[in-house]
């Protein structure tokens, strides 16, 4: 069977945009706003920029070197890298079905997205920001079905046209349009009457409100804004061109992702304590915070409606652009590993994404009954991959650079064509010895917290 050329991206841009798009999505706009406020504002944030800047970026290079240097998804990359080894095997296979478990409940909460720009557009501001709006809807079941099968058609139109047709020309016009949207909406909620509480709270680290839980989330953040350990970055890189630089385009993502993750707090912190009047009680609504804070304060403020839209079409682009990359890695592992064509991965992740996520759509809803672990099924899948899964994928990942590829060999795919290797004593030492610490640490913290035995 003749091998079909490798899709790839167009050059440096190209990857940049469609990494920051897996990157910038609701793990940036919805959940690293309320984490951040949660545990303490300023040292929350000093804490996660400290880790994206050595625990991200090792695994960023890691994740793009492995893919280009194999040409494979996760399961071709760990086998060809190891030889074959069993355990290693199990690792790819992880990293693989990842995506594939994170894209159908993602997709859901991307439909409750849908829903909100909808009734900002359409409904009276007032009556999104009741309450009961947000309960009501989630709870109904059917109508959140709806608004996740519209979400779920507008991610695999794209993935139907395929990497640079697809997923890089989307990138490219939906990654500009975020950041002015992000930088409007953040210049109208910094100037409100008692905002710059909020700017403070955000920026001024205050010691006072570390803690062990303020380094366990940051490192499970992690995970979630840089897309580390799911497969889509060793994907994405399988897609790079030899000319392309991996250290410059990986200080881009991190630049650009981090960039985000702050003017998404600058969105909702501030705004949050202008509404409230300063109560940092307000900051601990936790999930919530977007869809039931959020519009309250949207409801408060001159230009409400308008303000609203354009938040809720912001965090829709990002959710769509990440969507994307989770399940393109899906449709990656399908093509290298059972030879299927893209209409036909395609349409198999369609399947999945519908089966799984109707679970959780209808999780709170007709199958608000049936739990696992005491979690509804949204939780679970949000537990089992990004607080179990996820950290053994990274481990697997830190271990298949260490023991099989060999640092060197990695290096010398970051420095090809003469591109240089600038924090490689930085990456030597993270990938070696606090990488696999700091999993290891997040897994732990998770599997306690599940048993009630730590709270986060």
């Amino acid at each position: 069977m003749q091998q079909e050329k490798r899709s790839s991206f167009s050059g440096k841009i190209g990857f940049v945009l469609a990494a920051a798009g897996a990157s910038v999505g609701l793990g940036n706009i919805w959940r690293f706003p309320y984490l951040c406020a949660k545990y303490g504002g300023g040292i929350f944030l000093l804490v996660y920029i400290v880790l994206a800047l050595t625990f991200g970026y090792t695994m960023i290079i890691a994740e793009t070197a492995i893919g280009r240097s194999t040409q494979k998804s996760p399961v071709g990359a760990f086998n060809i890298l190891s030889n074959n080894n069993k355990l290693m095997k199990i690792g790819g296979w992880i990293n693989a079905i990842i995506p594939i478990l994170i894209v159908p409940y993602y997709s859901v909460i991307g439909g409750w997205v849908c829903k909100y720009l909808f009734e900002f557009i359409r409904s009276d501001i007032n009556q999104i920001a009741t309450d009961t709006f947000f309960s009501d809807f989630i709870s109904d079941g059917w109508s959140t079905e709806i608004w996740f099968i519209v979400f779920t058609i507008l991610v695999l139109a794209v993935i139907y046209m395929g990497v640079e047709n697809g997923i890089e020309r989307v990138s490219k016009i939906v990654m500009p349009i975020l950041v002015v949207l992000a930088v409007v909406i953040c210049i109208y909620s910094v100037t409100r009457p008692g905002a710059i509480s909020g700017v403070k709270y955000l920026f001024i680290p205050n010691f006072k409100h570390f803690s062990i839980m303020t380094l366990v989330t940051a490192m499970g953040q992690m995970f979630y804004s840089l897309s580390i350990a799911m497969g889509i970055l060793i994907t994405f890189g399988s897609y790079v061109k030899r000319e392309v630089s991996i250290e410059n385009s990986t200080e881009q993502v991190e630049v650009f992702d981090t960039a985000i993750a702050i003017f998404a707090s600058l969105m909702i912190i501030p705004a949050v304590f202008a509404f409230s009047g300063g109560d940092e009680g307000q900051l601990n609504a936790g999930p919530s915070l977007m869809f039931i804070t959020m519009p309250k304060i949207f409801a408060s403020m001159g230009f409400g409606k308008l303000i609203g839209i354009l938040f809720f079409a912001l965090v829709l682009f990002a959710a769509v652009t990440s969507a994307i990359a989770l399940t393109e890695s899906a449709v990656a592992t399908f093509a290298d590993e059972f030879h299927w064509d893209r209409k036909r991965g395609v349409n198999v992740i369609a399947i999945i994404m519908v089966a799984l996520g109707s679970l959780s759509s209808l999780g709170y809803g007709p199958l608000d009954d049936v739990r696992i672990i005491g979690m509804q099924f949204l939780d679970f899948f949000d537990f089992l991959t990004n607080s179990i899964m996820m950290p053994i994928a990274a481990l697997a990942i830190c271990l298949l650079v260490v023991k099989f590829m060999g640092i060197s060999r990695l290096e010398e795919e970051v420095e090809q064509d003469n591109h240089p290797f600038k924090r490689k004593m930085v990456f030597r030492f993270m990938i070696k010895y606090l990488c696999p610490l700091f999993v290891i640490i997040i897994l732990v913290s998770a599997i306690l917290n599940v048993f009630g035995i730590i709270q986060m």
